[in-house]
Formats: structure tokens, C-alpha cells, sequence
């Protein structure tokens, strides 16, 4: 077995767990909030924190920073590499604080214009609480990128466990005891999140202190050119990602127009095609930006595509057949995996969880491929390319998203998002496959 390919066991067995523990968290939410509004606004609020963990965090600036954190320590030394990564963690700090700021605002001046008891002023309240999770989930994820660089998988892949670990004492520890309103409840659920995302940065500081690493912030990066260079790498992927999970958010906001189920039925469903996707594609992708990114530095071009290939070619025989058949058996599935007791989550949730499950299932080796090829770009330090494909399918996607809520017979137009999420997904992976391969 070639070295990534043990990096990526290691590091899709480490992250196996978290996707136990967030499967038991997603039972855990069935049991106690099924498919009902509470739940969905708590799912929609909880993508807007998210969307700067991708856009931020494990999104535009890790593609963007482990080239070339991985070039300064090799060519320069541990020391440059420090510095850099202590200038980052400050600009990072310092933009998703004052951010985090204004979005508080925003959605105070958004609850007051909104009528008291819609469906969309249960989402601001949430909101509020869980907007600071975002730059301690940045921060998180830059921790997990430094120690990536510097090929220590094991606790980056453990961190996300925490936040599972958190939320399930939340549910099991502290809802019980207090009103049986589910929406006083999933504030208690908001406010363990928002731990959990300190917790993240906590457990890694250790650990990077162990491999030289003293992450302290540093507030001056004005004339670093290697700041200037990571952001100038950044700007595409950040206008990319934007986009994408803007149209995320859109999906959520979507979702819920067409019913107040749908939310819940989509991230449900999402959770169970998350983990399977957790031990491969994830696993793939975190071990091969830093592999593919010293073979770039060095120039072995043929090395790089050669364990692109190898990595390719695995996901396909495993995910091949674990999205035939979680698309074929996805009501059994779910029915299994939530339908638990007298719990909230019953035959009616099952019906419409499923059938998100049959159009999210497919996605499994769609989305694997997709999450190995674009470390090959961002390791080549091209990251328009990914951007550029990526622009035409964001717009399919939103395009198709909003067809299928209105063209769609009610009881499937969820389903339609969820498929189009695929679609753009493959379309991604074959162009993207494709220019690469001219180029290599």
C-alpha cells in the first residue's frame, strides 16, 4: 500500500469515529426534534457559521495556505514557517471577528422587521447564538492544516469528535431537564455548538506546541509577500467557495419554502452519505494536498500524477458500490438509523428522509472524486481553474434547486435539490478530470 494510501486509512479510521459520533448526535436530534420546525431552523442557521468554516477554514485558506506554509518550512525553515502561520491566525482572528460583529446585527435588525411566530424568525434567535462558532472553527481548521503540513493526521481528524461529544451531552444531559419546548431546547443544542468550537481549538494547541509550533497570533502582516501571496491564491477559491455555499444557504432557505420538513429531511440525509464519505473522500483529500503539494514544490510532475491516479482509482472501488447500495436500501436505512422508540422521529419522517437519501446517495463517489482531484490543483498553486469550472456549476445547481420546488409535486421537491446537487457535482469532476489530464 503506497504512503498516502496508509495516511488515508489512518486518517479515515480517525475520522470514522467523528462520523459515529455525529450519526449518534444526528439519532440523538431525531429522537428529540424529528423533522419539525425547530429542528429546520436550527439546520438553516447552522449553515451560515459553516459557510465561513468552508469559505475561511478548511476551504480557500487551507488549499490556499499548506503550499505554501509547506514551501517556507522547506526552503526557508521552522522559523519563517512559525512566523507565517502566527500572521495568518491573527488576519484570520481579526476579519471573521469584526464579521461575526456585523452578522449579530444583522439579524437583530432582520427580527424586527420579521412577524413573531413565522418559520423564519425561529432561525435569527439560533442564528445569534451560533455566528461566534465561526472564527473558532477557523482557527480550528487552521490548527488542522498546520499539523497536516507537518504530517500529524491523528488529533486534526479527532478534533471534529468534540463537537459530537458536546452536542450528544447537550441532548442527553441537559434537554431533558429543562421545558419540553423544542425551541427552548435547540437554543441548548446553539449554545453547546458554540463550546464545542473552543473545545476544537483547545485540544490542538498542545499538539502543535509539541512539533514547534507556538501558535501566538501575530496583528502585523501588512508587507509579508507571503500573506499577500496566499491571499492572492485565496481570492479565487474564496469567490468560488462564496458562491458555493451561498448557494448552499440558498438551498437551506429553499428547502424550507417548500416545506417545513425539508431542512431536517436533507440533513439527515446528508448524515448518512457524510459518513461513508468521511472514511474515503475525506480522508483522501486532507492526505493529499500536502503530498501532492512537495511533489509540486519539487517538480515531480509525473509522481504527482501517478498518485493522483492510484488515489483516484481506490475511492472508485470503494464508493462505487456503497452509493448503489445506500441508494437502493435507503428507506430501510433510515428507518433503522433514526426511527428509534416513541420518539419524535416517526413513519412520516422516515418516508421523507428517504427519498433525500435516494437523491444525496449517488453523490457518495461523485463528491469522494471531487474532494481528491482539487488538491491537485491547489498543489500546482492554480486555484482559478477549480473557481472557473465551479461558477457554471453553482449556477446549474440554483438553477435546477429552483425548478424542482416549482415544478415538483409536494413530498419531492427536496429531493430534487438534493439530486441536483449531484449533477453539478459530477459535471464538476469530469471537467475538472479533463484539464488535468491535458495537462499532465
Amino acid at each position: 500500500m503506497s504512503s498516502v494510501a496508509r495516511r488515508a486509512a489512518h486518517v479515515g479510521a480517525m475520522t470514522g469515529i467523528s462520523r459515529v459520533a455525529g450519526l449518534v448526535r444526528e439519532q440523538w436530534m431525531a429522537y428529540v426534534f424529528g423533522t419539525g420546525l425547530a429542528k429546520s431552523a436550527f439546520d438553516v442557521a447552522f449553515r451560515i457559521p459553516n459557510l465561513f468554516r468552508r469559505l475561511f477554514g478548511e476551504g480557500a485558506l487551507s488549499a490556499a495556505f499548506i503550499p505554501v506554509y509547506t514551501e517556507v518550512r522547506e526552503r526557508e525553515g521552522p522559523e519563517a514557517a512559525n512566523t507565517l502561520a502566527a500572521r495568518v491566525a491573527g488576519l484570520l482572528i481579526a476579519t471573521l471577528s469584526l464579521l461575526t460583529a456585523l452578522g449579530i446585527l444583522a439579524a437583530l435588525a432582520l427580527q424586527w422587521r420579521l412577524p413573531p411566530g413565522s418559520r423564519w424568525s425561529a432561525i435569527l434567535p439560533l442564528l445569534r447564538i451560533m455566528l461566534p462558532y465561526a472564527p473558532l472553527i477557523c482557527l480550528a481548521a487552521l490548527t488542522m492544516g498546520i499539523l497536516n503540513a507537518r504530517r500529524h493526521f491523528t488529533i486534526p481528524a479527532l478534533a471534529p469528535v468534540f463537537l459530537n461529544l458536546v452536542w450528544i451531552a447537550a441532548l442527553a444531559g441537559i434537554c431533558p431537564f429543562v421545558a419540553p419546548d423544542p425551541f427552548v431546547r435547540i437554543r441548548v443544542v446553539a449554545w453547546a455548538v458554540l463550546a464545542a468550537g473552543a473545545i476544537q481549538v483547545a485540544v490542538q494547541l498542545p499538539v502543535l506546541a509539541r512539533h514547534g509550533v507556538p501558535l501566538r497570533p501575530r496583528f502585523r502582516w501588512r508587507g509579508d509577500t507571503r500573506i499577500r501571496r496566499i491571499l492572492l491564491l485565496m481570492a479565487p477559491m474564496a469567490l468560488g467557495a462564496g458562491l458555493v455555499q451561498i448557494n448552499v444557504c440558498v438551498d437551506g432557505i429553499l428547502a424550507m419554502w417548500s416545506a417545513k420538513w425539508a431542512p431536517s429531511a436533507l440533513e439527515y440525509a446528508e448524515r448518512l452519505v457524510y459518513l461513508p464519505l468521511g472514511l474515503v473522500g475525506n480522508a483522501f483529500a486532507t492526505v493529499l494536498l500536502p503530498t501532492l503539494s512537495t511533489q509540486a514544490t519539487q517538480r515531480d510532475y509525473d509522481g504527482l500524477g501517478a498518485t493522483l491516479e492510484r488515489a483516484l482509482r481506490n475511492i472508485v472501488v470503494i464508493m462505487a458500490p456503497a452509493a448503489a447500495g445506500l441508494t437502493l436500501l435507503a428507506l430501510p436505512v433510515v428507518s433503522l438509523v433514526y426511527q428509534i422508540g416513541d420518539g419524535a422521529f416517526q413513519a412520516e419522517s422516515a418516508r421523507q428522509t428517504a427519498r433525500a437519501l435516494a437523491g444525496y446517495a449517488p453523490g457518495l463517489l461523485v463528491f469522494s472524486l471531487y474532494k481528491a482531484i482539487t488538491p491537485a490543483f491547489y498543489a500546482l498553486q492554480d486555484t482559478r481553474t477549480p473557481v472557473r469550472v465551479g461558477l457554471f456549476s453553482v449556477g446549474c445547481n440554483l438553477l435546477l434547486n429552483i425548478l424542482s420546488v416549482l415544478l415538483l409535486p409536494e413530498g419531492w421537491k427536496h429531493v430534487g435539490i438534493a439530486g441536483a446537487t449531484v449533477a453539478t457535482s459530477l459535471l464538476n469532476c469530469v471537467t475538472l478530470l479533463i484539464i488535468l489530464h491535458r495537462r499532465t
